[in-house]
């Protein structure tokens, strides 16, 4: 009879605990399928482009093509989801890669492979967007859960794709794009068999419906302001210092072989992927604004320390370091833009998801630039100083986690 006394009194707390949606889930595989094929192709494809008889300039284009194309179809994907639903676009949009990448493979000279990276970018800039905005369709509560158990198969896609995109390379060069090409349609699959057709109305105190949010008022808010300088400077920074200088100051400064870069990466993505979970917790309990100021405070302090790394292993617990923060980064300002739009905010995402592609697509130029003309410190300091003026600029940023958005 105590036992089932202890029981009764238990299981209403048990029953009011809240709890993942099932589109989380659905697109946490999703994210692990898309990134292992992405990461199967990306250690490959500048080699590829290379085999067409080009130069590094021509190399360079075809990465930034794919983010330049991103860039340029994201204003248009939120009033495509208004159209036709998260889960078409994102179906279509994960169909066009997939297409896309399977052509690669068969590409006859350098401007079919050009063209078919850009498409590809298109249909990344639709699935990505469309995701984000299912996942910020949660309650207020779980909204930092959901992106971190997304962005959690994001990472260990990453962590198995490169190795396994090496064992497909030995048999050509071609292979990889195929085998992205899979990857993505078992994944397009998954995501129109079980993902919800559109993100639902959520109710309100009252028990209403909570209108959405006009954009015009969505930019107005400090919320979604700082999430796009967040945005914006983890793209410059990820991309154009993290990604595109580390690994020259690993081989030309440190005098160390190439394959150390792809372990300090390995270990630094194994300390976000452990970190993803406990900080997605303190943002949707502690809240928004304290975990962007700590944690771009903290990765500004990494990446200014970064050239001055005295051996790899200094470098390996920085990156470490880096990457914990990035889980706190990753997180935070994404649900900041889902408190700031509400359910269902397309245009509010889309605009977000553009500022992370800018920052990539400037971020590497500039940085390359003052590498060249300046120094490594100097190239690593205007990313700091990036996150540093994010970190700031979130004080401006409401205290506490919203209970209806």
């Amino acid at each position: 009879m105590r036992f089932a006394r202890f029981r009764r009194t238990r299981s209403p707390a048990s029953a009011a605990r809240p709890r993942l949606s099932r589109d989380a889930y659905v697109l946490g595989v999703i994210a692990f399928f898309v990134m292992v094929g992405f990461g199967v192709v990306i250690p490959v494809l500048p080699v590829y482009a290379r085999s067409f008889g080009v130069g590094y300039i021509e190399v360079g284009a075809i990465i930034s093509a794919f983010a330049l194309m991103r860039f340029v179809a994201s204003p248009f994907v939120g009033r495509m989801i208004d159209w036709g639903g998260e889960r078409t676009i994102l179906t279509i949009g994960i169909g066009i890669v997939a297409v896309s990448s399977g052509l690669v493979g068969i590409a006859q000279d350098y401007p079919q492979l050009l063209l078919l990276r850009g498409a590809g970018g298109v249909g990344s800039a639709m699935f990505s967007v469309s995701a984000m905005t299912l996942l910020l369709g949660a309650a207020p509560s779980l909204r930092a859960r959901s992106i971190g158990f997304y962005q959690g198969g994001f990472l260990i896609g990453g962590m198995a794709g490169p190795a396994l995109g090496g064992l497909l390379a030995t048999i050509s060069l071609a292979a990889p794009f195929f085998f992205y090409a899979g990857t993505l349609a078992v994944a397009g699959l998954v995501g129109f068999l079980m993902l919800s057709p559109r993100v639902r109305e959520q109710p309100d105190a009252a028990g209403g419906v909570v209108p959405r949010v006009p954009f015009a008022t969505v930019v107005r808010d400090t919320r979604f302001r700082a999430a796009c300088l967040a945005n914006f400077s983890q793209g410059w920074t990820s991309f154009g210092v993290r990604g595109a200088l580390i690994p020259l100051l690993v081989v030309e400064v440190l005098r160390e072989p190439t394959v150390y870069t792809g372990i300090a990466f390995a270990f630094a993505a194994v300390a976000q992927t452990i970190a993803l979970a406990p900080a997605a917790r303190f943002v949707d309990s502690i809240g928004r604004r304290p975990a962007i100021i700590g944690a771009f405070a903290v990765a500004a302090a990494t990446i200014l320390a970064v050239p001055f790394s005295p051996n790899i292993w200094v470098l390996t617990a920085l990156l470490c370091l880096y990457g914990v923060a990035a889980a706190f980064m990753g997180t935070a300002p994404a649900a900041a833009v889902g408190d700031a739009s509400g359910p269902g905010g397309g245009r509010p995402v889309a605009v977000f998801s553009m500022f992370a592609d800018l920052g990539a697509i400037i971020g590497p130029l500039v940085a390359g630039l003052l590498a060249d003309t300046v120094s490594y410190p100097v190239a690593f300091a205007v990313g700091a100083g990036l996150l540093l003026a994010t970190s700031l600029y979130a004080t401006r940023m409401p205290s506490g986690v919203p209970m209806h958005s």
